[in-house]
């Protein structure tokens, strides 16, 4: 009987030694993608300019899982294949703000977590219900030793952030991975609800953020006025076009956008001194990281914003880049429609 055990003990134990030294590769992993960059230890072709960035919305609605409510196992098809999940997962890590937002809305307290390289702490919208997940790296700076070290039964992320990580998250524990964040927020939280056995839960949440935004769009009446979202970064100022976070957001209100940022992107690049391509009704701002590491100075600075229609009427507003920008979840879609009300609502 013991010889027969052997070989089981030595593929357990080479399985283990294995594990050990890619954690020992990556433990500290320092690729970073730059603040603000879309992209990472991921897949360039779902990051904006890739061939399956536009697809990324429609390949997430085919994913999940057939699972009737509370049947487990269950198995999930999602971005990097197929993941069993053998029992209701209670210690879940999270590698992104959208993933945090999505469990923390269904009342789950992840054990995990990756904040942005920005911001180390827990975005302020989330904290009081997120609780207090230890840190294991950054989005684009993983620590795989830290993730082992806390036992989770899920770990939940995406193919643009992390996919040359997947393999070895796999071996630590269930991973189950989106194609991307952003634009595909709505998609993602339907995923990871799958994964969690929370779907009804999110259909409803989705449900009344849609109710919400439809309200705060039929409150605005026929005559809506243009939205510019203008986000200062250190490498680059962007003007934030449909296939965002909040680009989503502004559609479902029904608040129409300048030509300019109708693209059919992410978002558009311009410098100081083409801050005259903001221009609209009203124009919301937001900084990522530290104001003084951006070019805001020299943009507002430079006549051509004073004489912007939306500056000129004191309607240039800045506002809280942790939702509307890093946000990526229905609690900062949310957060962000009780914002526009109180701008736009008289």
């Amino acid at each position: 009987m013991s010889l027969g055990r052997t070989p089981r003990r030595r593929g357990t134990a080479l399985a283990a030694l294995a594990l050990s030294a890619a954690l020992a590769l990556t433990a500290c992993d320092s690729e970073t993608s730059g603040q603000g960059k879309d992209g990472g230890a991921g897949s360039k072709s779902v990051a904006q300019g890739g061939k399956d960035f536009g697809r990324a919305g429609e390949e997430t609605k085919k994913m999940g899982t057939d699972a009737a409510p509370g049947r487990f196992p269950r198995t999930v098809t999602h971005a990097m294949g197929r993941t069993e999940i053998k029992a209701k997962p209670r210690r879940v890590v999270v590698l992104d703000v959208g993933e945090l937002d999505n469990v923390v809305s269904l009342g789950i307290k992840p054990v995990g977590y990756a904040p942005t390289e920005g911001d180390a702490a827990l975005p302020d919208y989330l904290r009081k219900e997120a609780g207090n997940p230890q840190s294991v790296g950054t989005v684009n700076g993983l620590n795989l030793e830290a993730i082992n070290n806390l036992h989770p039964d899920l770990i939940l992320g995406s193919k643009l952030r992390a996919e040359k990580h997947y393999k070895n998250l796999s071996k630590i524990a269930p991973t189950v991975f989106s194609v991307r964040p952003g634009f595909t927020w709505k998609e993602n939280y339907r995923l990871n609800a799958a994964a969690l056995d929370e779907t009804a839960k999110a259909e409803k949440n989705l449900a009344d953020y849609e109710a919400r935004a439809k309200r705060l769009g039929k409150d605005l009446g026929d005559k809506k006025p243009t939205v510019t979202m203008l986000r200062y970064m250190p490498q680059f100022t962007r003007l934030y076009a449909e296939k965002s976070f909040i680009g989503t957001v502004l559609k479902d209100v029904g608040l129409p956008r300048p030509k300019n940022q109708q693209a059919d992107e992410l978002a558009v690049q311009i410098g100081p001194e083409k801050i005259d391509q903001a221009d609209a009704d009203w124009i919301f701002t937001g900084v990522y990281g530290d104001p003084d590491k951006t070019k805001r100075s020299a943009a507002e600075n430079n006549p051509l914003w004073r004489n912007l229609k939306a500056v000129k009427e004191g309607r240039a507003r800045n506002v809280k880049d942790e939702t509307w920008y890093l946000g990526l979840g229905v609690t900062a879609a949310n957060s962000v429609l009780d914002d526009l009300r109180g701008f736009l609502v008289k």
